[in-house]
C-alpha cells in the first residue's frame, strides 16, 4: 500500500521546505505543484489555465506511484475543499494512507519576508484559503525547523534515525 503525504497551506509557510527534507529523508516522490504549473506556463498556457490542470498532472503522477507502493508528498496549497478531496478520492481510488500536513507561519512579517526572499512569485495563488477541518497536522512554521520535523516524524511514526516510514515496502532489497 502506498502513502500520500498531503501538504498544505498558503505561500510562505515552509511546506516545500518540509516536503523537501521529508522526500530526501524516506526517498519518496515529492510533487510541486509550483513546478508543474511553471512547466505548463512554459508551453503556452496561461496563469488561469494552470491551476486545475497541474493538479490533474499531479493526481495523475501520484496515482502512477501509489499504485506501486511508493511513497508521494503533494506539495500544493491545495486552498479550497475540492482541492482536498481531490488527494482524498485518490488515495481511496488507489488503497493509500493518507496524511494531511498543514503549514501555518502565524508572523505574517516573517511569511512576507519568506516570500520575497525567493525573489519570484510565490505561486499562482491569489485567491481565498479556506479553513480546514479535516484530521491534520498542523506546523507552525515559526518554531525552528527540526521541532516541525521532528512533530512530522511522530504524525508518520518514523522513529528517530529511521529513513524508513511504517509499512512501506522494501523495493529491489533496498530500504527507502
Amino acid at each position: 500500500m502506498g502513502l500520500l503525504i498531503e501538504f498544505g497551506g498558503l505561500p510562505g509557510t515552509g511546506k516545500s521546505t518540509l516536503a523537501r527534507r521529508l522526500a530526501e529523508r524516506v526517498g519518496a516522490v515529492w510533487l510541486r505543484i509550483d513546478e508543474i504549473e511553471g512547466a505548463l506556463r512554459r508551453n503556452g498556457l496561461t496563469p488561469a489555465q494552470t491551476g486545475v490542470t497541474a493538479y490533474s498532472v499531479a493526481h495523475d503522477l501520484a496515482s502512477s506511484h501509489l499504485r506501486r507502493g511508493m511513497t508521494v508528498i503533494a506539495d500544493a496549497v491545495n486552498p479550497v475543499a475540492e482541492a482536498r478531496a481531490g488527494w482524498r478520492d485518490l488515495a481511496a481510488a488507489v488503497d493509500a494512507r493518507h496524511v494531511v500536513i498543514e503549514t501555518s507561519c502565524a508572523d505574517p512579517a516573517e511569511r512576507r519576508r519568506r516570500i520575497a526572499a525567493r525573489g519570484r512569485s510565490a505561486s499562482g495563488f491569489d485567491g481565498v484559503y479556506q479553513p480546514r477541518t479535516d484530521d491534520r497536522l498542523t506546523v507552525d512554521t515559526g518554531r525552528p525547523v527540526e521541532q516541525c520535523h521532528a512533530d512530522i516524524a511522530r504524525r508518520l511514526g518514523l522513529t528517530p534515525g529511521s529513513p524508513v516510514l511504517p509499512g512501506c515496502q522494501e523495493i529491489h532489497g533496498m530500504r527507502r
